[in-house]
């Protein structure tokens, strides 16, 4: 195998990938298959799971709250009989959580956070662990968090926190899961453009008093790039991350984010 041939994640894998019929998570799991990996997705969205699967009919879903053990249990009961296995585990449900001082935060809102952003990401890593065991081909689990995991971020503490504790999920499963060849690794994308980020945009404008059009422009100064990222920026380091060139890489947290000097 060649450096080059080293960079492509082999074909054949066997993918789940988490919040995966839209956004980062489809973009996720079209980058897969166009890499030849069977690729299983959930997600809470039943409309847009059929949207994904009348795009791209060869990648299977299943719906499901990732933050409910019940619904876990029934993904990989799917994933059983469409895969036979797994292979690589993206960890990527996550909700934008209330954009508030932390004062005016319902308690309620907190825990749904810490539901989907954190508990969910312990739910799915216990089902996938003893079948990412199993693998033959260069197991990984990778975690999506965010700038959000290295940064404060005012208004938005139970993003950040939940954000920040995945972070430190992702390096104790990595010494866990080493002597059993099993690698973990984080992504923390930065302001990644499309409806999500515009909803961000248009809450915390509400919420400071600014325009959207004044904390986009805010977002974009942060960056050392002076730009947004894309799903597709982000698609391309999971892939990296899950290749035979990434077969060291193991407990690191990589930032997308054109380097998001402060939030």
């Amino acid at each position: 195998m060649t450096v080059l041939d080293s960079l492509r994640p082999p074909a054949g894998l066997r993918v789940l990938v988490t919040a995966g019929a839209s956004g980062i998570g489809a973009a996720i799991a079209r980058a897969f298959h166009e890499t030849g990996a069977r690729v299983h997705v959930c997600d809470i969205d039943r409309t847009a799971l059929d949207r994904l699967a009348t795009d791209s009919p060869a990648i299977t879903g299943s719906v499901a709250d990732a933050s409910i053990a019940r619904d876990v249990d029934l993904v990989f009961d799917d994933v059983l009989g469409t895969l036979g296995g797994l292979d690589v585990l993206v960890n990527n449900a996550g909700i934008a959580g209330p954009t508030a001082a932390i004062e005016a935060i319902d308690p309620a809102q907190w825990d749904r956070t810490v539901a989907v952003n954190l508990n969910s990401h312990f739910l799915f890593a216990r089902r996938a662990v003893p079948m990412l065991k199993e693998s033959r081909s260069n197991p990984s689990i990778v975690i999506m968090s965010s700038v959000a995991g290295r940064l404060g971020y005012a208004w938005r503490t139970p993003y950040a926190a939940t954000k920040w504790a995945v972070i430190g999920m992702m390096k104790s499963l990595a010494v866990e899961l080493g002597p059993q060849g099993v690698r973990v690794n984080a992504i923390l994308p930065g302001t990644v453009e499309g409806e999500r980020m515009d909803a961000v945009i248009a809450a915390r404008a509400a919420a400071t008093g600014l325009s959207p059009v004044q904390v986009r422009e805010e977002y974009v100064r942060k960056t050392s790039l002076r730009r947004m990222v894309t799903t597709d920026d982000v698609a391309a380091m999971t892939l990296f991350m899950c290749s035979p060139a990434a077969r060291n890489l193991t407990a690191q947290a990589v930032s997308i984010d054109a380097n998001i000097e402060y939030l």
